[in-house]
């Protein structure tokens, strides 16, 4: 058991000494938009009476990865499987690349293999909720000092 910063957490993760799942990192990006414990406290304790969503991740196949899209994605499906019952499979033989050009609505994690994860999000977010820092797994271009 070691304390990471968010920073630090994503660092370790990129080098592989650890592994999260998607969530979990899209998490740590939305950390990285604080700059302390405090800012993060105080932001938590200003937005506690907003509400809040509940998210299911729709993950959409490409030729050479994976995109978990989240509500607000241009590709969310209006009527997501909550259940699972439905056994909805979305896939396509584009690349991720390519999917990522042609679209301009993004709230979504790609996934090119285990260790590298990229969060893009520029939808607003509901409920006075603080959108993730837009982190690829591959480059360090994020900033935190929690």
């Amino acid at each position: 058991l070691q304390w990471s910063s968010p920073p630090e957490a994503i660092e370790r993760f990129k080098s592989q000494e650890i592994w999260f799942a998607p969530p979990q990192f899209y998490e740590l990006c939305r950390l990285c938009n604080f700059s302390s414990f405090s800012e993060l406290q105080k932001f938590s304790s200003d937005r506690a009476l907003e509400g809040c969503e509940r998210w299911m991740p729709v993950m959409l196949t490409a030729s050479d990865g994976y995109i978990q899209l989240l509500p607000g994605d241009e590709l969310y499906p209006e009527d997501p499987d909550y259940t699972g019952e439905k056994k909805i499979i979305m896939s396509t033989d584009k690349k991720v690349e390519d999917l990522m050009k042609e679209g301009s609505v993004f709230h979504r994690i790609v996934i090119k293999n285990i260790n590298n994860l990229a969060v893009y999000v520029n939808i607003q977010a509901k409920y006075k909720h603080m959108n993730p820092l837009m982190i690829n797994s591959e480059c360090s271009d994020y900033n935190s000092r929690l």
